[in-house]
């Protein structure tokens, strides 16, 4: 689309699942012209039912064309598109595309400007590269799911799938830096990351306490594990989150809460004291939270400048007066499903908008256009449907 920041950039997405998909979305969402490229007759399993709302957030503002590129005529078909692409994303196991023949060494043959992202498991190299890799299980051996939980629960798996976001996001990154590389270098790059690397650098604290300190750090629960007061606390009608770390913000909190005595009590009279102490404090604080309601807290702390929110379900996040003014539910037709509401991009942007500009397409919606394109006439196109290389 004119005008936005990506509008003069091709991509073709060969992506599934979830990881591949959000790196291409960033990308779509800011203009650039996305070619998502699927199987003819392709199932979504990987990716969720094509009319269900998962696949309908994930790939919004894309084309979509049928190719088959293990037949020789889908491959021709590929490459013809590849020669004046800018961006290729795909996110096989890291093997596949090598075996497909569609990877950047080939790519970049016929166009040496290309830039190619890629997302596996694990890595491009190594012992595990040619495993399949899944969220959960970046989760698990990224070291995420040992310090999530209650202490002593075992290990929990993060409520959204994390290594998959994260490692999308990272590439999109990227895939940004090789582009603006390119404009002065005339080349392209491949970039690519993986799941377990998205998610050990998501670690971050955590992870350098063991790097730098030799720490293994547990898990905290609600509490944050090295900022102390930080934590869920009861109301009378529910629980709020409180961020009173540091001695600044600790002294605030007691004086708005009404017990400027915890400021010097010998037990939590300083930042250590108070985490080796942490939960007689976090017992002391609930004993006063417990009397009010969560709003008056909110109000209180608040106007304290004490950080403080509610702990909402997800209809709840989206009744917030705040998320509304956001307009972070953004509403598309979709000439099948009709209205719908899909999350909008969270990057804001002077001088563009930032709204959805079209639903998710029907598998092979754009075939025929995007070969039009290429110029192929309707009898090759035909030709090419019968012998089922689209």
């Amino acid at each position: 689309m004119a005008g936005l920041p990506l509008s003069r950039i091709k991509v073709l997405d060969l992506t599934r699942a979830r990881a591949g998909p959000t790196a291409v979305r960033q990308l779509a969402d800011w203009g650039a012209d996305v070619i998502k490229i699927e199987a003819p007759g392709a199932d979504e399993e990987l990716g969720g039912a094509r009319h269900g709302f998962d696949f309908q957030n994930l790939h919004r503002n894309k084309r979509s064309m049928t190719l088959d590129l293990k037949s020789a005529e889908g491959k021709e078909i590929f490459f013809k598109l590849a020669a004046t692409a800018d961006v290729i994303v795909e996110n096989y196991r890291a093997n596949v595309k090598h075996r497909l023949g569609v990877d950047y060494e080939a790519v970049r043959k016929i166009n040496p400007r290309i830039v190619y992202g890629s997302i596996s498991g694990f890595g491009q190299d190594g012992p595990y590269a040619p495993r399949a890799g899944v969220d959960q299980i970046a989760q698990g051996m990224g070291g995420l799911m040992s310090i999530t939980g209650l202490p002593g629960q075992g290990p929990v798996r993060v409520g959204v799938p994390i290594a998959d976001l994260t490692a999308g996001m990272y590439l999109a990154l990227g895939i940004m830096m090789a582009l603006f590389d390119r404009d002065v270098t005339g080349e392209g790059r491949w970039v690519h990351t993986s799941l377990l690397e998205a998610q050990i650098a998501m670690l971050d604290f955590q992870a350098t306490r063991w790097t730098v300190k030799g720490e293994i750090p547990p898990q905290a629960g609600n509490d944050h594990p090295t900022g102390i007061p930080t934590g869920v606390f009861p109301t009378t009608d529910g629980h709020i989150n409180i961020a009173a770390s540091g001695p600044g913000l600790y002294k605030r909190f007691c004086e708005a809460v009404g017990h400027p005595g915890l400021v010097d009590d010998a037990a939590y009279k300083t930042s250590a004291l108070r985490s080796q102490n942490r939960k007689a404090l976090n017992a002391r604080i609930g004993e006063i939270t417990k009397l009010k309601p969560s709003q008056y807290w909110i109000e209180l702390l608040s106007e304290a400048g004490v950080p403080c929110g509610p702990i909402y379900t997800i209809d709840q996040t989206f009744a917030d007066p705040q998320v509304q003014h956001l307009g972070m539910a953004v509403p598309v037709t979709h000439p099948t499903l009709g209205p719908q509401k899909l999350l909008r991009n969270a990057i804001n942007m002077t001088r563009t908008p930032n709204h959805m500009r079209t639903p998710a397409p029907e598998l092979g919606q754009h075939t025929g256009s995007v070969l039009k394109d290429l110029g192929y006439s309707e009898s090759q196109i035909a030709a090419l449907r019968a012998g089922k290389a689209i």
